[in-house]
C-alpha cells in the first residue's frame, strides 16, 4: 500500500521548518549554495549582465516550454528563456510589480527557483511570492495571483510528464489574471530566444525556501508562503465545507483520493483531512517526491492503475479521486464506474445551481475544448446557457471568463474548472463531485441506501442522453510520421463533400476546426481535424503539444446515445465501427507504425 499521506504545507508560521521539509531539503540540497534565511536582510542589489547567445528549441506551446532536465541543465538554457520572457513583457508588467513563483515539486524545482528569482531581481520586479519549498499548484498559482493582484507569476511543471533527472521539467508564465500568457506573448518569447545577447542577473545567495518570511535584498524581496492558505480560503467561499464534511463524516461512505506523488499531496491533508475530516486513510501516495516515486503522474485509468484496481475490487470505496503532477488535472470514478471527463463537467454544471452555492444564482455559460464529447452542449441547451466550442488550450476559457460570459468549462484531457480562478483544477473537481454526493444524500439516515457516482451518472444520461466517447493517445510517435498523417487527413477534407458515405456513416461536414475569440477577435486556426456525421457521431485528429519529445496523436471518437436502454454498453464496444472506420481513413499504423494506441481514455 502506498504511504499515507504528511502534508508540506500543513505547517503554521510558529513551526515553519519541520522534519519534513529538512528531509525535502535534504533531497535537494545540491542545489544550494549559502542560502539567504528567508528572514534576512541585504541593503544593496547588484546587477551583472552575463553575455548569452541563442540557443535551438526554445519554441513555446500552448502550455509553455517543456524538455527534458538535462536539456534545462544546459548552460544559459532556462536563464535564456527567462530573460527572454522580460525582454518581451512591457515593464509596466513587471518593473517593481509582484510576482508569483511556485512549482510540482518535481526534480530541479528548486534549482530553477532560485535562478528565476535572480533574474527576475535582475530585472527590476519588485517582489515575488514564493510557495514553501518551491510548491505551488498550477490552481493555486492562479489564486495567488488573483488575491494579492500580482502582475503575473511563473509555474515551474511539466503537469502530468513523469519527473526526475532523466525525465521532463517545464516552465510557463500566467498572467495578471491567473491565465496563461496568450500566443502573442508567447510568439514574442520565442522570437526573443533567437536574438538573446545578455542575461541581467542579480548577485544574491539563493533563498532559503523551506521557511515562511520574508528576505530582502535592497528594494527586492522574496515572500516564502504557505501554498495551501490562499487557495483554501478561495474554495471555502466557493463550497459548502459542511455540506462535504457530514458526508465524510458518514460511517457508510468512503472517499480516496490519489495524489499520485504529486503536488496535491501537499493540499490533501489540509482540505480533505484537517478541513472536511475524513480519514488520513483517505489520501493515497499522499507525499511529493522529486520523481514522482518512479510513476507517471496522468490521472487516467492507464497510470492512476492503483487507484483503478482499488476502485474497481471488493468492497471498493464510494468515491475515488486522483489528481496529475501539478494539480491541475482530474479522475473521478464510482464503485466500479469511471466518469468520463467529458461526462463529469456536464454533470457538475447541470447539478451546480443546486449543489454548489458559488453558482446559487446560476452558471453564466459553459464551454468545452472542441475534441471534448458535446455531453455539455446537451446541458446548456436545456438549461438555455450561452455555450462556447473553443480549442484546446485553458486561456481560450479564460477570455470568455475575464469577459464575464463563462462560469464552468472543461476538456476531455482530464481538466474541469471554473471563472474562481482562470486554470483547471484537480482539487476542485473533486469537491464538486463531493459538494454533488453529498448533496443527493442529504437527509439521508445511516443505513439507507445512497445514492451512488453511478446513480448521478445515469440519470443524467436519461435526462440529457449519453455521449460515448474514448480517446486513443499515440505518445512519443517519431515527428514526420505524424505530420504526414495530418497532411493525408487534410488533403481527405479537400476532397470531401455532405453525404458522402464512410461505411454506415453520412457525412454532415469535415474541416480542421478554426476559432474565432468573439472577446478580443483573434484567430486560432488547424486546431484539430474533424470528421461530423449526420447522426452527430464524430472522428476528431490532433497532434498534442504537451509532451517533451517526439509527437503524440490523439484520436477522438464520439457517439450520441438518446435511448436508455442502450446506455449502459461499454463505450468501446459502442464505439468500435468508428475506431475501425478512424484507423483505415487516417492510415495511422502505416504513417505512424503503430499497432496499439499507449493510453485508452
Amino acid at each position: 500500500m502506498a504511504a499515507t499521506a504528511v502534508s508540506l504545507a500543513g505547517r503554521t508560521a510558529l513551526d515553519p521548518c519541520n522534519l519534513l521539509s529538512m528531509k525535502f531539503a535534504r533531497k535537494t540540497a545540491r542545489f544550494h549554495v549559502k542560502a539567504s534565511s528567508a528572514h534576512s536582510t541585504v541593503t544593496e542589489l547588484k546587477i551583472k549582465s552575463i553575455p548569452t547567445k541563442p540557443v535551438e528549441g526554445q519554441k513555446t506551446g500552448t502550455s509553455g516550454l517543456r524538455k527534458k532536465v538535462k536539456i534545462f541543465q544546459q548552460e544559459n538554457y532556462l536563464a535564456n528563456w527567462i530573460q527572454a520572457l522580460f525582454n518581451s513583457l512591457d515593464p509596466g508588467d513587471f518593473k517593481d510589480g509582484l510576482l508569483v513563483l511556485g512549482g510540482d515539486g518535481r526534480y530541479f524545482n528548486q534549482e530553477a527557483a532560485q535562478l528565476i528569482i535572480k533574474i527576475a531581481a535582475g530585472n527590476g520586479v519588485g517582489k515575488i511570492l514564493v510557495g514553501r519549498d518551491g510548491i505551488l499548484s498550477t490552481p493555486a498559482v492562479s489564486a495567488v495571483i488573483r488575491k494579492h493582484k500580482a502582475n503575473g507569476g511563473f509555474i515551474m511543471s511539466a503537469s502530468h510528464n513523469p519527473g526526475g533527472p532523466d525525465y521532463d521539467w517545464g516552465i510557463k508564465f500566467n498572467y495578471n489574471s491567473g491565465q496563461p500568457a496568450p500566443e502573442s506573448i508567447t510568439d514574442k518569447i520565442y522570437g526573443n530566444t533567437l536574438t538573446i545577447s545578455e542575461i541581467k542577473i542579480a548577485e544574491i545567495p539563493d533563498v532559503d525556501l523551506s521557511c515562511l518570511g520574508v528576505a530582502s535584498f535592497g528594494k527586492f524581496i522574496v515572500e516564502v508562503i504557505d501554498p495551501v492558505a490562499d487557495y483554501l480560503d478561495l474554495l471555502e467561499n466557493v463550497f459548502d465545507f459542511e455540506l462535504m464534511k457530514n458526508l465524510l463524516s458518514r460511517p457508510d461512505f468512503r472517499f480516496l483520493f490519489d495524489a499520485m506523488h504529486a503536488v496535491t499531496g501537499a493540499y490533501a491533508k489540509p482540505i480533505f483531512v484537517d478541513r472536511l475530516g475524513a480519514n488520513v486513510d483517505c489520501i493515497l501516495n499522499g507525499i511529493p517526491l522529486l520523481d514522482f516515486g518512479h510513476g507517471h503522474p496522468d490521472p487516467n485509468l492507464t497510470y492512476a492503475k492503483e487507484l483503478v484496481s482499488i476502485m474497481y475490487g471488493e468492497n471498493a470505496p464510494d468515491l475515488g479521486a486522483a489528481s496529475d503532477g501539478d494539480g491541475d488535472r482530474n479522475m473521478i470514478l464510482g464503485r466500479g464506474f469511471f466518469v468520463t471527463p467529458s461526462d463529469s463537467v456536464a454533470i457538475i454544471a447541470a447539478n451546480a445551481q443546486a449543489a454548489i452555492p458559488y453558482f446559487q444564482n446560476g452558471p453564466k455559460g459553459l464551454a468545452r475544448s472542441m475534441p471534448t464529447s458535446g455531453a455539455l452542449d446537451h446541458v446548456a441547451a436545456k438549461l438555455k446557457l450561452p455555450f462556447y466550442e473553443v480549442p484546446t488550450g485553458w486561456k481560450f476559457f479564460g477570455n470568455l471568463m475575464d469577459a464575464g460570459n463563462l462560469s464552468i468549462c472543461g476538456e476531455e484531457s482530464f481538466g474541469t474548472g471554473s471563472d474562481h480562478i482562470r486554470e483547471k483544477d484537480g482539487i476542485w473537481a473533486v469537491l464538486a463531485w463531493l459538494s454533488i454526493i453529498a448533496y443527493r444524500n442529504k437527509g439521508k439516515r445511516v443505513g439507507e441506501k445512497l445514492v451512488s457516482v453511478a446513480d448521478v451518472a445515469r440519470e443524467h444520461w436519461a435526462t440529457y442522453g449519453r455521449n460515448f466517447f474514448s480517446r486513443y493517445d499515440y505518445e512519443e510517435c517519431e515527428s514526420n510520421g505524424a505530420n504526414q498523417m495530418i497532411e493525408h487527413l487534410r488533403d481527405l477534407i479537400s476532397s470531401t463533400k455532405p453525404g458522402d458515405k464512410y461505411g454506415n456513416y453520412e457525412l454532415d461536414f469535415a474541416d480542421d476546426f478554426s476559432y474565432t475569440d468573439p472577446v478580443d477577435g483573434s484567430v486560432a486556426s488547424k486546431q484539430g481535424i474533424r470528421f461530423v456525421f449526420t447522426d452527430g457521431s464524430r472522428i476528431i485528429f490532433r497532434l498534442s503539444g504537451t509532451g517533451s519529445a517526439g509527437a503524440t496523436i490523439r484520436l477522438y471518437v464520439e457517439q450520441f446515445e438518446p435511448e436508455v436502454s442502450n446506455q449502459d454498453i461499454n463505450a468501446q464496444n459502442a464505439l468500435k465501427p468508428l475506431i475501425d472506420l478512424a484507423l483505415s481513413m487516417s492510415k495511422l499504423r502505416e504513417f505512424a507504425g503503430r499497432d496499439k494506441p499507449t493510453v485508452i481514455t
